[in-house]
């Protein structure tokens, strides 16, 4: 058993691995993501699976471009 994942996918995003944690006992997830839709679609299958957003922090890791890391706790 763990007691948490984390998981960074690429822009695709990560619905198969969420679908398994969703089906886990895992008590903690983060959620590292540099696309939001795709980090919607896998925190939703989570919420589905029956985890709490706890929350969302914005990360401006690319200084000087439009790009925004995001990760969610759950």
């Amino acid at each position: 058993a763990f007691d948490g994942v984390v998981f960074d996918p690429p822009r695709a995003g990560a619905e198969d691995q969420s679908k398994q944690i969703a089906r886990s006992d895992v008590p903690l997830v983060a959620a590292v993501s540099c696309n939001p839709v795709t980090l919607a679609r896998d925190l939703r299958i989570l919420l589905d699976g029956g985890y709490a957003l706890k929350s969302v922090t914005p990360i401006d890791q690319f200084l000087w471009s439009p790009h925004v890391e995001a990760v969610a706790l759950l």
